[in-house]
This record gives C-alpha cells, sequence and structure tokens, in this order.
C-alpha cells in the first residue's frame, strides 16, 4: 500500500495539527456550545479516588480487574457503556487523566506522568495481573506500560490506539521531536472557542458516524483543556513503541474501526486496514486485530454491542488459559 500515508495522515486533524501538510484552515470557529463541566463520574455512587494524576472511579466488586484508559480529551463519560456491561462480572478501575474532562493539567510531561501513576494504581489498590483496556492515547498508555511492565498485567485491548501513529511510521526518529515541537508551537494561545470547535470538527469528521452524537460527545470533549490536550498529543506523535513490542507477554487484542464510507475515495478495504493495524504492530508475540464495521474512531460508541462482544470473547479466551 504505497498510499498509507495519505490515508493516515489526515487523523491528525484531531487538534488541527500539521495544517500545513494537509491544506487545511488554521483555525476553527466554534459552532457548538461547551457542555456544562462534568461531574466526572459514570455513576456518583462509584468509589473515586485520585493516584497520581490520575482520578480513578471503581465499580464492581469480584472477578478479573479491568482498568479503563479514555483516549485524547476524553474522560470516563467514553467508557459507559461498556461499565454497564462489564461491572456485575468484574472490577473495574475507570480512569480520567490529568486536564481532560474538567480536570486541572499538571506540569511537567502529562504522558509519561499518566504512565507512572497507572504503574502506581497497580500497587496502591493491590490490582493483580489486571487486563488494560485503553482507546486511542490510552491503548498507547497501554502498550508502553505492557513492555515495560509486562508481568503485571494479563491482557491488553485497545481500541484504535497504535504504537506509532498511522501515516508517520516511515518517519526518521530525529524528525519526531521537531514535529511535535512543531505542533506545540502551532496549538499555542488556543482559545477554549477554537478548541470546541476542532473537537466539533473532529467528532464530525473522524470520531463518531451519527452527527448528533457527534455533537455531543464534542461537547464532552470541549470540557477538556485545550494547552494539555497539545501536550498530550505533542508526545504522543513523538513516541514510537514498535522496537520494544517482543516484550509483551500478554494477549494484545486490537479493535480495529472501519468505516467503508470514509475509504471509498481511496478504495481501501476492510481487510487492507486490518492488515495495515497488523503490520504496524509487527512483533508482537500473541495479537489478534478485529475489524469492527461500520464504525469511527470512537468504535464503542458506533458499535457498542460488536465491541463489547469482542472484549467479551478476548476476556473469556484469557480465563480459558488460567
Amino acid at each position: 500500500m504505497t498510499h498509507r500515508t495519505s490515508i493516515y495522515l489526515p487523523r491528525l486533524a484531531l487538534l488541527s495539527l500539521v495544517l500545513a501538510c494537509l491544506g487545511l484552515a488554521s483555525t476553527v470557529t466554534a459552532s457548538a456550545a461547551r457542555s456544562p463541566v462534568r461531574a466526572n463520574a459514570i455513576d456518583q455512587r462509584a468509589d473515586a479516588f485520585e493516584v497520581g494524576t490520575l482520578r480513578v472511579e471503581k465499580h464492581g466488586t469480584h472477578g478479573t480487574p479491568l482498568i479503563f484508559i479514555p483516549g485524547l480529551a476524553s474522560g470516563a463519560w467514553a467508557w459507559e457503556g461498556l461499565v454497564r456491561r462489564f461491572q456485575d462480572s468484574h472490577v473495574l478501575y475507570v480512569v480520567t487523566l490529568a486536564g481532560f474532562d474538567g480536570r486541572p493539567a499538571v506540569a511537567g510531561k502529562p504522558m509519561q506522568l499518566a504512565l507512572q501513576s497507572l504503574k502506581d494504581l497497580l500497587v496502591v489498590q493491590h490490582i493483580v495481573k489486571p487486563v488494560l483496556i485503553g482507546h486511542s492515547l490510552g491503548g498507547v498508555l497501554a502498550l508502553q506500560l505492557a513492555e515495560q511492565d509486562p508481568g503485571s498485567i494479563s491482557g491488553l485491548v485497545s481500541i484504535d490506539g497504535l504504537p506509532v501513529f498511522p501515516g508517520t511510521e516511515a518517519m526518521p526518529p530525529s524528525q519526531r521531536p521537531l514535529m511535535a515541537d512543531g505542533i506545540k508551537a502551532r496549538m499555542a494561545g488556543m482559545t477554549r472557542e477554537q478548541f470546541a470547535g476542532q473537537q466539533l470538527q473532529y467528532m464530525r469528521g473522524i470520531g463518531v458516524i451519527d452527527p448528533a452524537l457527534a455533537a455531543k460527545l464534542a461537547g464532552h470533549s470541549a470540557n477538556s483543556d485545550p494547552a494539555a490536550t497539545t501536550e498530550y498529543m505533542a508526545e504522543t506523535l513523538a513516541l514510537d513503541l514498535r522496537a520494544d513490542l517482543a516484550k509483551i507477554t500478554v494477549p494484545v487484542l486490537l479493535i480495529a474501526p472501519y468505516n467503508a464510507a470514509d475509504s471509498a475515495a481511496q478504495n481501501i478495504s476492510e481487510s487492507a486496514k486490518t492488515d495495515y493495524y497488523r503490520s504496524l504492530l509487527a512483533g508482537t508475540p500473541t495479537l489478534d486485530v478485529v475489524p469492527v464495521s461500520p464504525s469511527r474512531h470512537f468504535a464503542m460508541f458506533d458499535q457498542p454491542q460488536l465491541v463489547a462482544d469482542a472484549i467479551d470473547s478476548y476476556l473469556a479466551k484469557l480465563a480459558a488459559v488460567r
């Protein structure tokens, strides 16, 4: 697939990043109002606490622990459907990262701090062999933890979160920090209104299929801190985790969204995208890539039943080999 980069680079429009390369406007006027700042809880009755830079909600009382890690500018709301599905059979820890969903930002490198906080969560809460379930940036954090401390977990599910940002896999390592710095410089001084407009543009074009749902989710994600969101995105784009994928000792499930209507212009099939994602994870000892169609980046909203069933099947296979 010689044209992969042209297919996947438009996802950088998440923050209108690398705008010159994509030929997009440098600013977007907000047309969607922000949602009121959320209470940061799926269920106000849930046990909630802080660990490092994370806010954590705990649901359920028994079963294999699952840790849900949301993606960029997302909060616990990203997992509401899956929490309802699994809270009666598993102990769930739903985290929200600093700077997202109304939470204050933190100084320093937020991705690094979030990774350390996830490690601390396992120790502080005495969580034994959890399954990590991450979406997008959350999947990247899950992959990092699995590479650095594989013995601490029993499984990993990533929903459209990959070890290297699609479309940048051929980029020389020396260029990645420069790209990250350029992103931060380009997005410096972004207003709340501009950020809300970008979230709406992203959700409508890449986030989910239904326009009404896109507006709702954009309202939620607009509650995140623009500068913090830019920092997370820059850190993520600078990463390339492929060299250490062989260190992962647990089975990995990658859920790959696919929407034929979005891929029609490039004539990209579901199998071609699945193969591409599998190539980015080459070297992972035990890997299963499951396409979910029709869906966009937030597949758990476009196809909640298919995503839940894929995770349920994966968990059953893990249980069977214990």
